[in-house]
């Protein structure tokens, strides 16, 4: 039986992107088997699968000064040595890597054992892991067609995101009955990505008087953010993370409030659910989710609102304006020609492992 490792990990973005390839790589006769962190999110979402999964150790590489900067690469060179042994042992036919720090060592040590690897880098511009790693890979897939200019041409190929399929047949009826809600009044679904934003759930917190006069809220606020003073708020419903739930809350949703990571904005366009981003600030980050939501912003696709200019007023006019302006968002989606990841990933798959 043909034998393939996943890995990626650190945020669930880097998760999801893998679990969107499981049904047509277990249709085709792939035995998978998945390489994490010992106590990342990652393990904890592969778990729901079944897939068998192996811990290493994992060192971040921070850009910033850090006196941890100064154990992390031993952590690293040691979660190489583990990866190596386990690609060793688990014989696979290639690695396909979704990114974050967890992925590197894996990476590194599929080059070692002479095992083909494919990388996809989900934002705009390449991050410092998938920096590090697309030497190593003979594949790299990405998921904006700027990304292609800042890569190898004889590398590089343009998939898209690979899109989880389940995500597109949630049932709306089921969704309103997860969170008690009527179908008389339009859904707001905000989320922060998968460890929550407090600004953006400070700031849709100080709206909602005026939000639930116009909407019902579901709120996926991240681990230990929910406010036990809104508790039982009618037309409001928070909720640290879902998971299985999720396609039933989209298909109910008529605005989504978001970071701009690349997988949750990919899924927003593949559902065509009007949208308003809201992208980490470069002081927070490298800024790659800014570039995503302008790419986004430029096809028409979104309403951007920078976390520089988030306010409670901001946010609520922000979200009348999405919300008045959903047709033309909505026209603009459906002109995408998007959608075709999974089977384009899925041949590379095929391809690079016969080689």
């Amino acid at each position: 039986m043909k034998k393939l490792v996943l890995t990626g990990g650190g945020s669930a973005g880097h998760v999801t992107g893998n679990i969107a390839l499981l049904p047509k790589l277990k249709q085709a006769g792939w035995a998978i088997e998945y390489i994490g962190s010992h106590d990342g999110i990652e393990k904890e979402i592969i778990a729901e699968t079944g897939l068998p999964y192996h811990g290493i150790a994992v060192g971040k590489l921070r850009r910033y000064f850090d006196l941890k900067n100064f154990k992390d690469p031993f952590r690293v060179l040691q979660g190489t040595w583990q990866a190596y042994r386990l690609l060793r042992r688990i014989k696979p036919k290639a690695v396909f890597s979704k990114g974050g720090f967890v992925a590197v060592p894996v990476v590194v040590a599929a080059w070692l054992n002479r095992i083909p690897v494919i990388v996809h880098e989900s934002d705009l511009t390449p991050g410092l892991a998938n920096k590090l790693s697309v030497p190593f890979a003979s594949k790299v897939c990405v998921t904006f067609p700027e990304t292609l200019q800042h890569l190898d041409p004889q590398k590089a190929v343009h998939t898209g995101s690979p899109i989880r399929h389940e995500i597109l047949e949630g049932n709306a009826e089921r969704g309103r009955s997860f969170c008690g809600f009527t179908p008389s009044k339009p859904v707001i679904l905000a989320m922060g990505g998968s460890l929550g934003s407090v600004k953006i759930n400070d700031a849709l917190r100080a709206n909602l008087d005026s939000l639930l006069q116009r909407f019902q809220i579901v709120h996926l606020c991240g681990k230990g953010n929910l406010d036990p003073a809104l508790e039982g708020r009618s037309g409001y419903r928070q909720f640290e993370y879902v998971s299985g739930e999720l396609p039933d809350l989209f298909a109910m949703t008529d605005l989504c409030i978001s970071r701009a990571g690349s997988n949750a904005i990919y899924e927003f366009l593949a559902l065509k659910k009007p949208h308003l981003l809201i992208p980490l600030s470069r002081a927070a980050s490298r800024g790659d989710q800014i570039l995503n939501a302008r790419s986004f912003e430029k096809q028409g696709y979104s309403h951007v609102l920078f976390e520089e200019d988030l306010t409670a007023e901001s946010l609520l006019s922000a979200v009348n304006e999405t919300y008045d302006n959903q047709d033309q968002h909505i026209a603009a989606m459906n002109r995408s020609t998007t959608g075709q990841a999974v089977e384009i990933i899925f041949n590379l798959i095929q391809q690079t492992a016969k080689k």
